[in-house]
């Protein structure tokens, strides 16, 4: 399980990574100027295109043959995709070509990742005490941010001791070199993982589906929309609340690139603090109070804590990222165990193939592009926060109506 957990390290590292260099990288690959930052989020929302794709056939390959095999599977390929990222000539060298290298690698790692969170969290389900799948799944979610924390401390000490011109030049490449080591070093480490005991059971009771996919959507399509619901308020919490607030504050404050990704790591360890305390917590109460606690919070916060950002004063800022950055946490804690159990052991990974990276292509990987469009066309500084609540209110009916998961 620790391995299994440690390995969602790398999905966010990577990830976080991107968007926490959005800056940078949109001045290498990109050359500058006034779009190239938009061009740079773009990217990275089509990317999240291939993760539903990624998520499908990995899901398949976890509910036929095993969630040991597509775990390796996916890491192999997001080993070889960071690794390929650092290497990449820039635009100096290039063109616009460099450009178009960066986004296809894009979609090579949001392929490989769409069945890794869902497939990380499905083993940790299946693996863990009845009465304590809360607090286990959310190490998921926790070792997530370990990942974000390594990626923003790791840009925040490049940025900090290099001048710009060493930046842009070579010194991008130092935190994409560190990820592949990291990838290749848990890709060894997961080789020694044993096969959950779910996947076991189905294997020695002859019920491992054939048709996994076929088979979820034509009998749990309410699990699927449930399962939805609860990951587009986890998507859009984390994606706007947490790793679009460097370029928030780089557009829309006075606080520069360096002092905006310290503010961020602080908030990551705020949100790893959290992360199993929430957990723990649905594990004691209930997924479902615990959920609509979350969601009415996030229609209520959001607003004013991106306001504070837009214009507060520096401490102001950073208590702020951190409120916005423990929501969407908690949310994420809640998410994993409640989104698995909706499922049944057979076919759980295509249903969560089908929900979770479904709403994450949704309500992820375009937001911080759509955040940025609307605080620039209206001038709104509280555009982003308006946007997690109007998720928040949108799904806390789903909230709601949910049935009780936990084991008791």
């Amino acid at each position: 399980m620790i391995v299994a957990g440690l390995s969602t390290v790398v999905e966010w590292y990577d990830f976080t990574l991107y968007l926490y260099l959005a800056t940078v990288l949109s001045r290498v690959f990109f050359g500058g100027g006034e779009n190239a930052l938009l061009a740079t989020l773009a990217g990275f929302a089509v990317s999240y295109l291939m993760r539903p794709l990624g998520a499908l056939c990995f899901g398949h390959l976890g509910d036929r043959f095993g969630r040991r095999y597509m775990l390796l599977a996916s890491m192999a390929l997001m080993t070889v995709a960071m690794l390929a990222t650092a290497l990449l000539p820039t635009f100096d060298s290039i063109g616009t070509t460099a450009g178009v290298l960066l986004l296809l690698l894009r979609c090579v790692m949001a392929f490989s990742v769409g069945g890794e969170y869902t497939g990380v969290v499905a083993y940790l389900l299946e693996s863990a005490p009845l009465r304590r799948r809360g607090l286990v799944t959310s190490l998921a979610s926790a070792a997530s941010e370990v990942g974000a924390l390594l990626a923003v401390a790791l840009s925040a000490l490049t940025v900090a001791v290099l001048s710009t011109a060493q930046l842009d030049g070579w010194g991008w490449r130092i935190p994409f070199f560190v990820g592949a080591a990291l990838a290749g070093g848990i890709l060894l480490a997961r080789s020694t993982m044993h096969e959950s005991p779910e996947f076991e059971r189905q294997v020695a009771a002859g019920t491992v589906p054939t048709s996994p996919i076929r088979d979820t959507w034509r009998f749990h399509r309410g699990a699927v929309a449930r399962t939805f619901a609860i990951s587009a308020l986890g998507s859009i919490t984390y994606y706007v609340g947490i790793t679009y607030v460097p370029a928030f504050l780089g557009s829309a404050s006075d606080i520069g690139e360096s002092q905006a990704l310290w503010l961020s790591t602080g908030a990551a360890v705020a949100v790893i603090l959290v992360t199993p305390m929430a957990g723990a917590l649905s594990d004691r109460v209930g997924r479902r109070p615990v959920l609509i606690g979350l969601a009415l919070l996030s229609a209520l916060l959001p607003l004013t804590m991106f306001g504070v950002m837009a214009s507060g004063t520096a401490v102001q800022i950073g208590l702020a990222a951190v409120v916005l950055a423990c929501l969407a946490g908690g949310v994420s804690a809640v998410a994993a165990p409640a989104t698995a159990e909706q499922f049944p052991g057979e076919g759980r990974l295509s249903g969560l193939a089908l929900g979770v990276t479904m709403a994450t292509a949704f309500f992820g990987g375009a937001t911080p592009l759509i955040a940025e469009l609307l605080v620039r066309h209206t001038g709104w500084a509280a555009a982003p926060g308006a946007m997690i609540a109007a998720v928040a209110l949108l799904v806390l009916p789903v909230m709601w109506g949910l049935r009780e998961t936990r084991p008791t």
